[in-house]
């Protein structure tokens, strides 16, 4: 099980928006920069978190800023906006087990419904953390903030 690394470059990129200066125009070179990834991944993430109206994003003469208090930005959201999992199933099984074996026809009755619940267990964990409690820990780490 891994959750998509979209989302923690998106955590990365939001916790820059609202740490950098006022005067620095946060543009997907300076992110790129900043996680050391190519350009047009940033790009893309930014243009999933400005669909979800988590961001906004001046074009041409750069600059992105977070559109919601930070109190009510929920890691929750940013995982949503990202599509951190894929057709929303955080975890996935080999398509066509052998109906043949007794296991294989049976895995997905055996396990499809535990781990549904360990998924929602994660998804209500990630509505209780706001992108606030993410800047409030990094106060810790960035003391300039």
């Amino acid at each position: 099980m891994q959750i998509s690394s979209r989302f923690t470059i998106a955590m990365h990129i939001l916790t820059y928006i609202a740490t950098a200066s006022p005067k620095e125009k946060v543009t997907s070179d300076v992110l790129a920069k900043s996680i050391q990834v190519n350009p047009v991944i940033i790009r893309n993430i930014l243009s999933q978190l400005k669909k979800a109206d988590l961001i906004t994003v001046k074009r041409g003469q750069g600059g992105a800023s977070i559109t919601k208090p930070y109190e009510q930005l929920s890691l929750f959201d940013v995982y949503q906006a990202v599509d951190s999992v894929k057709n929303g199933a955080l975890f996935s099984f080999h398509d066509s087990p052998n109906p043949a074996c007794p296991v294989g026809k049976n895995i997905h009755n055996i396990l499809d419904d535990k781990l549904l619940r360990v998924q929602q267990a994660m998804e209500n964990e990630l509505k209780k953390i706001t992108l606030a409690q993410v800047l409030d820990d990094a106060k810790r780490y960035l003391p300039d903030i």
